[in-house]
Formats: C-alpha cells, structure tokens, sequence
C-alpha cells in the first residue's frame, strides 16, 4: 500500500507531517463538487453545516448523561455519504498551524514526476483531493492538487508526496 504521509517543510517554523488517510474524518473536508461553488452557496453550506454540528454536539450532551452513555455522532446516513464522495482539503489550517515566514513566497509540490512550483496564495486557495468514492486516491496518489479557480478542474497536479515552502 501507498504511504498517504505528505511533509510540509520548508520556510515554517514548525514542520508538519500530514496523514491524508484521516482526513476522511475531519470535519474541514469539502465535497469535490461543492468546494468549487460560488461562495455564497458556500456559505450557506457552511450554515447548514453548522446547524447539524450544533445538534450533533446537543445529541452528545444528552447521550452523555444516559446510563451508560452511547455514542452515535454519526447517523447511517452521514456513514454511507462519508463512504461514497469524493473529499478535497484546504491547506490553509494546516499552513497557519506550520506558521510560515513571511519570506514564503511560493511553495514546492513534490510529485512522482518531479516538481511543481506555485504561489503561496494559489496554495493556500486551492485543494487537495484525498478521497474517491470514500477511499484513499489510488492512481497517482496521495494527494491531487486543484486551484481554487478551477483552472487546472481537468489536468491537476497529481501525485504529490511532499510540500515545500520557499
């Protein structure tokens, strides 16, 4: 099996090794097809997201004063999309996290084909696809990179095994 570990390095004060095979759980995650809407659906999304984080945690709460306490944060539903789409990721938590310098400028992506270099603000705004139909990227993997333009929708940057910041 492919390691799905990517570096973050370089101009940061502190280094970061990224686990993409968990990012199926984190809560950041955007689906492939919403993470290029306009940002007013966004938002929305974002709201509505919000609302069922709120309940969620309210569920939590009172499960947790039951005898014994159950947890079912995640309904069969919410299981069953997780295990069908298709995720992408932000990198900015993780940057602000790394802290990087105020020198950075650009970031290097390490790919299997070598490397790729791009702006640090087209980093920032772009996404990482790290899941397909629930599970981890097979072909050329472990991470593809789209901007957040769409521009590069059809020809992403594709297997990237490190992040480099210049």
């Amino acid at each position: 099996m492919k390691k799905l570990i990517v570096q973050l390095a370089g101009n940061v004060k502190f280094p970061l090794t990224l686990d993409a095979s968990v990012w199926i759980f984190d809560d950041r995650k955007v689906e492939f097809d919403k993470a290029f809407q306009d940002h007013t659906a966004q938002e929305t999304d974002e709201e509505e997201e919000l609302e069922k984080a709120s309940n969620r945690w309210n569920r939590e709460v009172y499960q947790q004063k039951l005898n014994p306490p159950v947890n079912k944060s995640i309904s069969k539903f919410e299981r069953k999309k997780i295990l069908d789409s298709t995720y992408v990721m932000n990198i900015k938590p993780f940057l602000e996290t790394a802290e990087v310098n105020e020198s950075a400028t650009s970031a290097l992506l390490e790919t299997n084909h070598g490397e790729e270099e791009i702006s640090l603000d087209t980093l920032e705004n772009g996404y990482f696809l790290f899941a397909v139909d629930g599970k981890p990227v097979k072909e050329d993997g472990p991470l593809h990179f789209y901007f957040g333009d769409e521009s590069n929708k059809n020809t992403p940057i594709k297997g990237i095994t490190g992040i480099k910041i210049k």
